[in-house]
């Protein structure tokens, strides 16, 4: 890769910007107000805005390896409080992807260094789900169900939180969990209940 081109590609979307509306970045400077947090993964092939339809300024975003929302992460806890009681969010994403080198690499008996502990989350929600996942004798389809229960375990984990949990009582925040399906560019919604999951784990996670 020629890194200057980079900064060519950004002239010539400058450009390309200010010839749609010359008040462009004037506009975008002058402050964010995304409706949504869209927490995903860091795969370089699954970019959130693009697959989307947004435009900058449009959704909040957090990414990392396997979309993980872990309790111990001040990162996705930072992004989560800033984006729910400064923002003032609407709706909060967690997306997943089919082929997810994260998930893959999860179920690997194999020795991934630093990646070992974060890894470690995807392989409780296998061990969550063991009966199910096992239960699918094709390996391809048991890592695209993998992917899928990853998405609904981090919704939970999504819910757990008490700037979510504010939210939810104060202006009906709503959490979704989505796939995107690299095979054919399909965004696919989990249709996760949400209310239900919270009324679930209230009585041991509730906050607020």
């Amino acid at each position: 890769m020629n890194i200057e081109q980079l900064f060519e590609n950004n002239r010539n979307w400058i450009q390309s910007k200010l010839k749609s509306d010359d008040q462009y970045f004037e506009k975008l400077a002058s402050g964010q107000q995304p409706k949504i947090l869209y927490i995903g993964c860091s795969d370089s092939r699954v970019t959130a805005e693009e697959i989307i339809g947004l435009e900058p300024g449009e959704a909040f975003i957090h990414r990392n390896v396997a979309n993980l929302v872990n309790n111990v992460d001040l990162n996705v806890m930072s992004v989560i409080n800033y984006a729910l009681d400064h923002l003032k969010v609407d709706h909060v994403v967690v997306c997943g992807h089919y082929n997810c080198g994260g998930v893959k690499a999860a179920m690997q008996s194999a020795d991934l260094g630093i990646l070992n502990p974060w890894l470690r989350n995807i392989r409780d929600v296998y061990r969550m789900h063991m009966d199910e996942l096992n239960a699918i004798s094709d390996e391809g389809k048991r890592y695209d169900r993998l992917v899928e229960l990853n998405v609904e375990e981090q919704c939970f984990n999504v819910l757990k939180t008490a700037a979510v949990q504010r939210g939810v009582r104060e202006r009906g925040v709503t959490v979704h969990g989505w796939v995107f399906d690299l095979r054919t560019g399909e965004l696919i919604d989990q249709k996760i209940d949400f209310q239900t999951k919270l009324d679930k784990i209230r009585e041991i996670f509730r906050l607020d």
